[in-house]
């Protein structure tokens, strides 16, 4: 005896709700890091964001599991979007040098944005510094995969001769990011005038005291 024929499937239908569950929770992840710059991401619960959303808790809880899915979900997405405006369209740019500067100009480009709109990645630091978890090794992994692209781009500097041989490629590296810090804090905190001027001056410093030492032209020979 034949088995029975197993019942017709709609994979179409399936596919269609798929796609639309993901847009649904792209919609609320973009509506989390828009909130998460207002209120940093430690202030992002499933019901502030289902009020903003207009949904129901249990409809945005069903796309996340948990609060502390919600906010990785959201450093995730600053993260893609950061590479996105910096480190890829830096990768146009010549290797070395040229990269690192492009890289840098990008990043104080979305900086002085981020003056007034927030950075997650430093009001994150704030907020996790000392709280031990998932959410905390999100932000530090995606921060450190920030400093290892430039720390490439310093390094590989160094070995085309465009940096001082004796350089500290971590050294520079430090100093960089302490630009971006102190323009936040000078800037967005204490409103200092000519601040993001002040960064850029001091990258130019960095640059020239990290600079390779001019080649030394060959006796002439008699």
């Amino acid at each position: 005896m034949s088995a029975a024929p197993s019942p017709p499937t709609d994979k179409p239908a399936r596919s269609r709700a798929l796609q639309k569950g993901q847009q649904t929770k792209a919609a609320i992840v973009d509506a989390a890091l828009g909130l998460a710059t207002q209120i940093g991401v430690e202030g992002l619960s499933i019901g502030a964001l289902a009020e903003v959303m207009g949904m129901s808790k249990s409809g945005v809880f069903a796309h996340f599991g948990s609060r502390e899915e919600l906010q990785i979900s959201v450093i995730r997405e600053y993260h893609a979007r950061f590479e996105d405006e910096i480190f890829f369209p830096a990768l146009s740019a010549p290797r070395g040098l040229p990269r690192l500067r492009a890289m840098f100009a990008l990043w104080m480009q979305r900086s002085s944005i981020e003056i007034d709109a927030g950075c997650i990645y430093i009001s994150g630091a704030v907020e996790f510094d000392d709280c031990p978890g998932p959410v905390r090794d999100a932000l530090c992994g995606s921060v450190r995969t920030w400093h290892a692209a430039m720390k490439r781009a310093i390094v590989i500097a160094k070995e085309e001769g465009q940096l001082g041989a004796d350089l500290d490629a971590d050294q520079m590296l430090f100093e960089i990011h302490g630009l971006i810090l102190a323009l936040h804090y000078e800037a967005r905190f204490l409103k200092t005038p000519g601040s993001i001027e002040r960064a850029t001056r001091g990258f130019d410093n960095i640059l020239s005291r990290y600079g390779a030492a001019p080649a030394t032209a060959s006796p002439s020979q008699e």
